[in-house]
């Protein structure tokens, strides 16, 4: 399973990175407005600095908006995805996207049929909210099951990415499950080398061999 990381800190894509850990990045308007930068310049520093995808959000509403949105981040870099969302006008533009070579992320993904929508449309990514739908009762992890029946099901070349990503347990269930990626902040990321057991471990040894003779 491929990680990406959910941010617009390079340097935290830095630290990530470091740990061969970034496989692409996600960002969006709410996280390039924490940054305090503009979007361009945050966008391309990114792309410089990771060889693999990184999705940018469009902010317009329409087909005409996304499509001029789209067309102009995919001038930027080679590497750039562009995340539309799951509207009916957002499907249109990424079925252009797609007619015109440019991949897409569809983003804010809550239900099977809409998955089954995009991947119909050509996206290059469903990106699924698996934390929001735990955030209202609802098992966002039977959601990936699902997805990823139903595009195995009809060979759909449609990655599915796993977003809203709050906890480890989220990355294990989407890598049991098949999911092609699981975007996740540094926070997860960290987490996920963590283990009660390994710092009792590490402790051990460390105190033993401080009795070992020097």
């Amino acid at each position: 399973m491929k990680f990406f990381i959910d941010t617009a800190e390079v340097k935290e894509i830095k630290e990530a990175a470091s740990m061969g850990l970034v496989d692409g990045v996600t960002t969006n308007p709410s996280l390039v407005a924490k940054s305090g930068r503009k979007f361009k310049d945050v966008l391309l520093e990114i792309c410089d600095l990771v060889k693999g995808p990184v999705s940018a959000e469009v902010v317009s509403t329409n087909y005409d908006g996304m499509m001029k949105e789209a067309r102009e981040y995919a001038a930027l870099r080679n590497n750039i995805v562009v995340k539309i969302p799951l509207i009916a006008e957002g499907l249109k533009a990424v079925r252009t996207c797609h007619e015109e070579g440019i991949k897409t992320n569809v983003t804010l993904c809550f239900s099977a049929t809409q998955a089954l929508l995009a991947a119909k449309a050509g996206a290059s990514y469903i990106s699924p909210f698996v934390g929001r739908l735990d955030d209202v009762s609802t098992n966002g992890m039977q959601l990936i099951s699902e997805i990823v029946q139903i595009y195995d099901n009809y060979n759909f070349e449609t990655e599915v990415l796993v977003a809203s990503v709050r906890s480890p347990m989220h990355v294990h269930e989407a890598a049991m499950l098949g999911a092609h990626v699981a975007t996740c902040p540094l926070s997860v990321l960290l987490q996920l080398c963590k283990h009660p057991l390994t710092d009792l471990g590490l402790a051990k040894f460390l105190s033993d061999w401080e009795k070992v003779p020097k």
